[in-house]
């Protein structure tokens, strides 16, 4: 399976979102979160949480799946298609 990098960006109403169902969640895909940044927004009622991700398609696919069912949960992803793992690299050697 081809690996991407990708963010997930979720908005949670803090008032409708079951907190703990999002936080076992996003820990079930542990392994493909390389990084996690959450920020209360309370001006709006909302947290804002942004992973970044290091996984398939099919994996970020779940992952967003099962957050977009939660209640007051909303999510988008993206994904790019990056070079191999040390590709970059190679290139910069050889110029």
């Amino acid at each position: 399976m081809e690996k991407r990098l990708g963010t997930i960006s979720i908005i949670v109403a803090r008032q409708l979102a079951p907190v703990a169902a999002i936080n076992e969640l996003i820990s079930q895909f542990g392994d493909d979160v390389i990084g996690r940044l959450g920020l209360p927004y309370p001006e709006r009622g909302v947290n804002v949480i942004t992973l970044i991700t290091d996984t398939s398609v099919e994996r970020l696919s779940a992952l967003t799946g099962k957050l977009g069912k939660l209640p007051g949960v909303q999510v988008r992803s993206l994904m790019a298609k990056t070079p191999a793992q040390g590709a970059a690299h190679d290139d910069a050697s050889q110029q």
